[in-house]
């Protein structure tokens, strides 16, 4: 019945908090406002996580609960996704050592498919059979480490056999390109570790049955029924397989962006801390604040128009709305009129070619709610 992706902001989070960090701290060099350091004797409680893992499952829980008002909600199923960091940096280990599960196989080939796109790494080719191919053949002492392995199609498997990627491709700047994505780090693994199991206690007050279901399980369901990759699909497919699962051909996907509710900096900075603006004076100017999805019809002068969008308020009355097309700068209040407050969240219909492209994924599990 309904279907959404939600785009989380874990990365402005920490991008902010390390701006921050970096001002203080240019601050004590230069001793400008000394602030002395807190952490000292700083305790974490239990259950602690990162600010920009607890916005992830803030947002989860915020548009869970606002569902469970607007529908009859019976059922919550969520998806945990697991990756064994373990096994992805070392495949062979086994033993006493450690006890291999029956899941390495998939976890490590939707691990790849996920870190290459769904795309082959060589040629580029989408939408075909994928397979997994060693970086550095085992021929020639290549290993099992993920960091070594590369998702590509069966005629560039066959193409580069027991050759080198430097053989193979024969442009540098591919080669260095690929051999620089196959190192990266384990970030988004770790963030999907850390907050898979708090998203289930955040929800757990709603009071509805609550049940958690492994990404095999929603693979083997979205297969069963041939559906395509897509996040909102994955949510629709997690639970048990016994169901039946309909979904419309013309399904309206909305696209729901955190946005934030504004800021508690008292005034903007340069890039070496220094303020550069006043501080604020008003949340709100004439009813408005910077946030609220407004439609505005001015019928004369050289702004002459309809707008809808999202408005940046100024103590002067004139506003700035965001539109599709771009940002429209001094429409008056007067000719403002409110769609919608800001809560925090943006919304907007996927576009029925844009349902299926490739969405972004900030580190958070599929979430089925029915």
């Amino acid at each position: 019945m309904f279907a959404a992706h939600l785009k989380h902001r874990g990365q402005t989070i920490k991008k902010a908090l390390d701006q921050r960090r970096a001002i203080r701290r240019g601050r004590r060099l230069r001793k400008t406002r000394y602030r002395s350091p807190r952490f000292d004797n700083r305790t974490r409680p239990a259950g602690w996580l990162p600010p920009s893992l607890k916005s992830r499952i803030d947002n989860i829980y915020y548009l869970a609960k606002k569902l469970c008002y607007l529908a009859p909600v019976t059922e919550i199923c969520v998806e945990t996704v697991r990756f064994d960091t373990q096994k992805l940096e070392n495949p062979e280990i086994s033993g006493t050592v450690y006890q291999q599960g029956t899941l390495f196989g998939y976890e490590v080939r939707e691990y790849l498919l996920e870190k290459w796109k769904r795309e082959c790494a060589y040629c580029g080719a989408v939408g075909v059979r994928l397979e997994i191919d060693h970086i550095i053949p085992k021929a020639l002492g290549g290993t099992n480490r993920v960091s070594n392995l590369a998702i590509c199609c069966r005629n560039c498997n066959e193409k580069k056999n027991h050759r080198t990627i430097q053989d193979f491709l024969k442009h540098p700047q591919k080669v260095d390109q690929i051999l620089s994505f196959s190192k990266r780090t384990l970030k988004d693994v770790a963030a999907v570790n850390t907050s898979r199991k708090a998203a289930g206690t955040t929800l757990a007050p709603l009071g509805k049955p609550l049940s958690f279901w492994s990404g095999g399980q929603t693979k083997y369901n979205r297969t069963k029924y041939g559906l395509q990759k897509e996040h909102w699909i994955d949510a629709a497919c997690v639970g048990n397989s016994e169901r039946v699962l309909t979904i419309a051909e013309k399904m309206s996907v909305i696209e729901i962006t955190a946005m934030g509710r504004g800021t508690r900096q008292q005034c903007l900075v340069t890039r070496f801390g220094f303020p550069r603006s006043s501080g604020k004076q008003k949340k709100r100017v004439l009813g408005f604040q910077t946030g609220d999805l407004v439609h505005a019809v001015v019928p004369s002068g050289k702004k002459k128009g309809r707008y809808h969008g999202r408005i940046a308020i100024r103590a002067t009355g004139n506003f700035n709305i965001r539109t599709d097309s771009g940002v429209v700068e001094g429409i008056q209040a007067k000719y403002c009129r409110i769609s919608q407050r800001t809560d925090g969240y943006s919304y907007t219909h996927l576009k029925q070619e844009q349902r299926f492209l490739p969405a972004i994924n900030d580190g958070v599990s599929a979430l089925s709610i029915r």
